[in-house]
Protein backbone atom coordinates (compact mmCIF):
# COMPACT_ATOMS: atom_id res chain seq x y z
CA UNK A 1 0.00 0.00 0.00
CA UNK A 2 2.54 2.40 -0.96
CA UNK A 3 0.10 4.40 -2.73
CA UNK A 4 -1.54 7.36 -0.70
CA UNK A 5 -4.78 7.16 -2.27
CA UNK A 6 -5.19 3.33 -1.21
CA UNK A 7 -4.27 4.13 2.28
CA UNK A 8 -6.81 7.47 2.51
CA UNK A 9 -9.40 4.22 1.07
CA UNK A 10 -8.01 2.06 3.67
CA UNK A 11 -8.82 4.78 6.51
CA UNK A 12 -12.12 5.93 5.49
CA UNK A 13 -13.10 2.16 4.83
CA UNK A 14 -12.18 1.35 8.83
CA UNK A 15 -13.91 4.58 9.68
CA UNK A 16 -17.23 3.61 7.65
CA UNK A 17 -17.20 -0.33 9.06
CA UNK A 18 -16.53 0.83 12.69
CA UNK A 19 -19.17 3.48 12.52
CA UNK A 20 -21.85 0.51 10.89
CA UNK A 21 -20.88 -1.63 13.30
CA UNK A 22 -21.39 0.75 16.53
CA UNK A 23 -24.73 2.20 15.13
CA UNK A 24 -26.61 0.29 12.16
CA UNK A 25 -26.02 -3.28 12.34
CA UNK A 26 -28.15 -4.95 15.50
CA UNK A 27 -27.43 -8.30 15.36
CA UNK A 28 -27.36 -9.49 18.78
CA UNK A 29 -24.67 -11.83 18.12
CA UNK A 30 -22.18 -9.33 17.73
CA UNK A 31 -20.02 -8.70 20.73
CA UNK A 32 -17.81 -5.65 21.46
CA UNK A 33 -15.82 -5.92 18.41
CA UNK A 34 -13.19 -3.31 17.60
CA UNK A 35 -11.27 -2.38 13.99
CA UNK A 36 -8.03 -2.84 14.27
CA UNK A 37 -6.63 -2.46 10.82
CA UNK A 38 -7.91 -2.19 6.98
CA UNK A 39 -5.91 -3.73 4.10
CA UNK A 40 -6.52 -2.71 0.28
CA UNK A 41 -5.38 -4.22 -2.44
CA UNK A 42 -3.88 -1.83 -4.61
CA UNK A 43 -6.79 -1.65 -7.33
CA UNK A 44 -8.96 -0.80 -4.44
CA UNK A 45 -11.09 -3.79 -5.56
CA UNK A 46 -10.28 -6.07 -2.27
CA UNK A 47 -10.26 -4.75 1.65
CA UNK A 48 -9.53 -6.96 4.51
CA UNK A 49 -11.02 -5.65 7.47
CA UNK A 50 -8.88 -7.05 10.70
CA UNK A 51 -11.31 -7.28 14.17
CA UNK A 52 -10.53 -8.26 17.69
CA UNK A 53 -13.49 -9.27 19.86
CA UNK A 54 -13.41 -8.57 23.62
CA UNK A 55 -14.77 -11.87 24.70
CA UNK A 56 -14.81 -15.86 25.16
CA UNK A 57 -14.61 -18.16 21.81
CA UNK A 58 -17.80 -18.55 21.47
CA UNK A 59 -18.25 -14.44 21.51
CA UNK A 60 -15.83 -14.60 18.89
CA UNK A 61 -17.50 -17.28 16.39
CA UNK A 62 -20.60 -15.61 17.08
CA UNK A 63 -19.33 -12.52 16.05
CA UNK A 64 -17.50 -13.87 12.92
CA UNK A 65 -21.20 -15.26 12.04
CA UNK A 66 -22.93 -11.88 12.52
CA UNK A 67 -20.20 -10.18 10.65
CA UNK A 68 -20.43 -12.20 7.46
CA UNK A 69 -24.48 -11.92 7.51
CA UNK A 70 -23.90 -8.32 7.73
CA UNK A 71 -21.31 -8.20 5.08
CA UNK A 72 -24.10 -7.09 2.19
CA UNK A 73 -25.08 -3.95 4.18
CA UNK A 74 -21.67 -3.06 5.42
CA UNK A 75 -20.49 -2.65 1.71
CA UNK A 76 -22.77 -1.00 0.23
CA UNK A 77 -22.98 1.89 2.96
CA UNK A 78 -18.94 1.36 2.35
CA UNK A 79 -19.49 2.28 -1.09
CA UNK A 80 -21.98 5.24 -0.57
CA UNK A 81 -19.29 6.99 1.55
CA UNK A 82 -16.50 6.08 -0.92
CA UNK A 83 -18.09 7.25 -3.84
CA UNK A 84 -15.89 5.09 -5.73
CA UNK A 85 -17.41 3.26 -9.11
CA UNK A 86 -16.55 0.04 -7.50
CA UNK A 87 -17.13 -1.09 -3.96
CA UNK A 88 -14.25 -3.10 -2.52
CA UNK A 89 -15.40 -6.32 -1.42
CA UNK A 90 -14.53 -7.02 2.02
CA UNK A 91 -13.39 -9.59 4.02
CA UNK A 92 -13.34 -9.73 7.92
CA UNK A 93 -10.14 -11.39 9.10
CA UNK A 94 -10.05 -11.86 13.08
CA UNK A 95 -7.11 -10.56 14.59
CA UNK A 96 -5.30 -12.36 17.67
CA UNK A 97 -3.89 -8.76 18.77
CA UNK A 98 -5.71 -9.27 22.06
CA UNK A 99 -4.45 -13.10 22.37
CA UNK A 100 -0.58 -11.83 21.67
CA UNK A 101 -0.91 -8.72 24.02
CA UNK A 102 -2.46 -11.35 27.11
CA UNK A 103 0.70 -13.97 26.29
CA UNK A 104 3.42 -11.09 26.53
CA UNK A 105 1.73 -9.75 29.73
CA UNK A 106 1.63 -13.20 31.34
CA UNK A 107 5.40 -13.55 30.65
CA UNK A 108 6.14 -10.34 31.67
CA UNK A 109 4.62 -11.16 35.22
CA UNK A 110 6.18 -14.37 35.14
CA UNK A 111 9.61 -12.91 34.75
CA UNK A 112 8.75 -10.46 37.47
CA UNK A 113 7.45 -13.07 40.06
CA UNK A 114 10.63 -13.83 41.79
CA UNK A 115 12.50 -9.85 41.26
CA UNK A 116 13.56 -7.98 43.44
CA UNK A 117 14.61 -3.56 43.80
CA UNK A 118 17.96 -2.96 42.69
CA UNK A 119 18.06 -0.67 45.61
CA UNK A 120 15.77 0.58 48.22
CA UNK A 121 12.37 -0.27 48.15
CA UNK A 122 11.65 3.14 48.26
CA UNK A 123 14.13 5.58 46.56
CA UNK A 124 12.44 8.74 47.39
CA UNK A 125 12.44 10.96 50.41
CA UNK A 126 9.71 11.54 52.29
CA UNK A 127 8.66 15.29 53.68
CA UNK A 128 8.71 13.80 57.33
CA UNK A 129 11.89 12.06 57.43
CA UNK A 130 15.38 13.92 58.43
CA UNK A 131 17.63 14.56 56.08
CA UNK A 132 20.69 12.88 56.22
CA UNK A 133 23.01 15.28 54.59
CA UNK A 134 21.99 18.61 57.06
CA UNK A 135 24.51 16.55 59.91
CA UNK A 136 27.19 17.58 57.88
Amino acid sequence: MANPRVRKVADRIQVVVAEMLERRIKDPRLGFVTVTDVRVSGDTQQASVFYTVLGEVEQVAASAAALESAKGLIRSEVAKQLGMRHAPTLEFIHDELLAKARESDAAVAAASAGATYAGEADPYRKPNEPDDDADE
